[in-house]
């Protein structure tokens, strides 16, 4: 009997799957990273407000 996901479909989907993976770690990292600097100067606006 044949399987219905052949060994190449699986192979793919994979690629696939691991694309679609990195590129929302990367999406994620750069978010991250902005929203870091943006609560770094909030904290320095503060500081110079209560100087």
């Amino acid at each position: 009997m044949r399987s219905v996901f052949s060994l190449q479909k699986i192979k793919s989907l994979a690629v696939l799957f691991a694309v679609l993976a990195a590129t929302v770690s990367l999406t994620a990292c750069n978010t991250i990273e902005g929203a870091g600097r943006d609560i770094e100067r909030a904290g320095e606006e503060i500081q110079e407000a209560t100087n």
